[in-house]
């Protein structure tokens, strides 16, 4: 703000005559007063002040002087994020009641394949069972080339040792992005600690909505400050698809953003469900910083292994155009074990043979299902027997 100061140069008076003061007064005589102002240019004096209107610096700035540079701008100071409750850290033989791991995909109809748009001819096929290869970092959210996820559980239900997952991940390599359901077990730090000094990160999942709170804080304790490890996380797993209502969902993205902001966290916060979910749903998709789908061709029943590919780009294409966001594929496999589901066999063949599918239709942000076979599941008629058998590098070396 510039308040403009006109000084008056001189005044000049002319008497004719003189009016004495004198102790007796004495014959007054006649006085005529005639005043001159003359204006001239004066020093401006310039106050700066702030968006509340509270001044904070002045300058005084003189005739024939450059115009003065702009006040520097007062910059409020954010208030600091408060520390998380630390959470006690779960032993790592610790027997959880319930696992936080993937539950079988529940598909009560088959899922048509959506009628692929006309695309160019795709890279060159990974090499079967070869996923394509990390190579050099990745920054959070969408932009990898690919991920498998993890299940930190014994045979028995057991929770695997901080040793046991360390012995896991020394078999596991290729990867950008490793994918993590939920916060049971230690796993989180364990996880950490196994892919230290690689350029992995991890694909957190929150996974009981009714404990968002208490399983932002666990992913925060463990991470002590350092997201950077960190590419996304998510809020539940195939929750609409087992029918929680969206509302419900959606309500727990936006409490699991705030925490996690609190604690330091500003990356992707995403739900992850089913393609017929996202399709039927797209609010789901909207509330998340982008679209997470799980989306398995064996459970279609129409679609043999070596077309895995174009029925998983047929859905991605089908979600990112309906929702204007990029879509992450978090869960997509084959299984070598089970019963036959119309054109989709179970084998080691068809399992390799749709993987590398996959990898020629998708070069970027696939998660496959999953690193081992996960034998703490139980197998049933709903997933045709091979729940247990998705694995990429089959059995776990803890086992």
């Amino acid at each position: 703000m510039r308040f403009p100061i006109q000084r008056l140069a001189k005044t000049l008076t002319e008497r004719v005559g003189s009016l004495h003061q004198h102790a007796k007064r004495q014959a007054q005589q006649k006085v005529e007063t005639r005043t001159a102002w003359t204006t001239v240019d004066g020093p401006d004096v310039i106050v700066y002040v702030d968006n509340h209107g509270k001044p904070y610096s002045t300058k005084t700035v003189y005739p024939n002087q450059h115009p003065p540079t702009a006040a520097p701008q007062v910059q409020p100071q954010p208030h600091p994020a408060p520390a998380p409750a630390p959470a006690p850290a779960p032993a790592d033989n610790q027997q959880p009641v319930n696992h936080q791991g993937p539950p079988p995909p529940q598909h009560p109809h088959p899922a048509p394949a959506p009628a692929p748009a006309p695309q160019p001819a795709p890279a060159p096929p990974a090499q079967p069972g070869k996923p394509s290869s990390g190579g050099g970092s990745v920054t959070a959210g969408p932009g990898f080339k690919s991920g498998v996820s993890y299940s930190p559980y014994n045979g028995d239900n057991s929770c695997k040792s901080a040793q046991q997952v360390a012995t896991d991940f020394s078999k596991i390599s290729g990867y950008q992005v490793i994918r993590l359901y939920g916060t049971d077990c230690n796993q989180v730090a364990n996880v950490l600690a196994a892919t230290k000094g690689s350029n992995v990160k991890l694909f957190l999942g929150i996974f009981d909505l009714a404990q968002v709170q208490k399983e932002a804080e666990t992913i925060a304790n463990a991470v002590h400050g350092d997201w950077s490890r960190v590419n996304a996380i998510s809020v539940g797993n195939e929750m609409v698809n087992k029918g929680t209502n969206p509302g419900t969902v959606i309500g727990a993205i936006g409490q699991a953003r705030g925490v996690l902001k609190s604690c330091g966290y500003t990356g992707p916060v995403v739900t992850v469900d089913t393609m017929m979910a996202m399709v039927n749903h797209p609010e789901i998709c909207k509330a998340s910083d982008f679209c997470a789908i799980n989306c398995h061709a064996f459970f279609d029943g129409n679609t043999p292994a070596e077309k895995s590919g174009e029925f998983v780009k047929g859905w991605v294409d089908k979600i990112g155009k309906a929702t204007g966001k990029t879509v992450v594929v978090t869960e997509t496999g084959w299984p070598t074990q089970g019963d036959t589901n119309g054109k989709a066999i179970p084998s080691q063949q068809n399992h390799q043979a749709a993987i590398s599918s996959i990898g020629g239709a998708l070069s970027s942000n696939v998660i496959y299902y999953s690193a081992y076979n996960d034998m703490w599941k139980k197998n049933g008629p709903g997933t045709f027997g091979a729940e247990q058998f998705w694995g990429i590098l089959g059995n776990a070396p803890s086992s």
